[in-house]
């Protein structure tokens, strides 16, 4: 399981409580809509130790961040929130505290796994690699 681990795109399979956890962090109803079982396909870039993680939703759009592991970075919350954070690499998951839910991504049997908890809600999503 090398650093460069994450590099490739992913297409949403499925995931576990996620109505619970999108009113948890208070995403507007709309947005729990559209983000519902939502063919989101995440592109990740690695290079060393610097990224740049896109998600394409249906219809065009997109969100991207970019950041490099250990150094404070601008982000973008599923909800559009605009934040500063610091992307950390622990025994291979990167790891990230959002402004409301602390978050995980990891590659576990070729799939992109990534866990959000917000005040004991885990929300889990996973991904299968298309590229």
């Amino acid at each position: 399981q090398g650093n460069m681990a994450f590099a490739g795109k992913y297409e949403f399979e499925g995931d576990e409580n996620y109505d619970d956890f999108v009113k948890k962090i208070g995403l507007p109803s709309d947005k729990i809509e559209m983000g519902r079982n939502c063919k989101i396909v995440t592109e990740v870039v690695q290079n060393g130790n610097d990224f740049t993680w896109t998600q394409h939703f249906p219809g065009g759009r997109t969100t991207t961040n970019t950041f490099t592991i250990g150094k404070e970075a601008d982000m973008e919350t599923m909800g559009g929130k605009k934040f500063k954070a610091t992307v950390k690499m622990e025994d291979g998951k990167i790891v990230a505290d959002f402004p409301n839910y602390h978050h995980t991504a990891e590659i576990c049997g070729g799939k992109l796994v990534e866990i959000s908890t917000s005040s004991g809600v885990v929300y889990k999503r996973t991904s299968k690699r298309i590229a």
